[in-house]
């Protein structure tokens, strides 16, 4: 009971205040609980906002082979990663969770806050970027890769459901990485 209120009341700090703005300790007071016991079961408010959105996948963790390579290929590397997550199962939920931003708000909110700050903040960071492009930068690579998601894995739009990896790779990620390291005014 405990566990499952700390999730309810992270949701909704979460939701309301975005990532940033909620702390462990207001989410432990309005689950009624202790803050030891919110890190107890969840470790870490990363660790807690994934498990508010039942994320199979740590980002943190298949972020450095994206960024390994350097600034050049940067968005190849990207796509590819989406791909290969959203192709294995962990994609099942991702493809829950994009239904339901359609139509939920709530969710949405969670989706932009998890984009934001768990994936978008992380790479383009790493990339030495004038801080003041950087949140629309951001939200072009989201364009591009919310919208493979959908047109892939929801709307299965032929031949992009069914094209090989690669491909996409070849076609999408030139793009990703202009809208990340690029010329915006071209």
């Amino acid at each position: 009971d405990s566990r499952e209120a700390i999730l309810a009341a992270a949701r909704a700090a979460f939701a309301e205040r975005g990532f940033d703005a909620a702390s462990i300790r207001a989410i432990a007071t309005a689950a009624g609980v202790d803050p030891a016991l919110v890190h107890h079961y969840f470790g870490t408010k990363e660790e807690l906002f994934r498990a508010t959105m039942e994320v199979p996948i740590d980002p943190a963790q298949l972020l450095p082979s994206v960024l390994s390579g350097g600034r050049e290929g940067v968005g190849e590397r990207l796509v590819r990663t989406f791909l290969g997550v959203w192709d294995s199962p962990a994609g099942t939920p991702a493809v829950a969770l994009l239904r339901s931003a359609v139509n939920n708000e709530w969710t949405a909110r969670l989706l932009r806050e998890f984009l934001v700050t768990q994936v978008l903040r992380r790479v383009l960071d790493h990339l030495d970027l004038d801080p003041a492009e950087l949140p629309l930068r951001g939200s072009l690579v989201a364009t591009q890769m919310i919208g493979l998601g959908m047109m892939r894995y929801v709307i299965r739009l032929e031949p992009v459901a069914s094209a090989p990896v690669e491909t996409l790779v070849a076609a999408i990620g030139p793009t990703v990485q202009r809208y990340l390291t690029g010329d915006l005014d071209a």
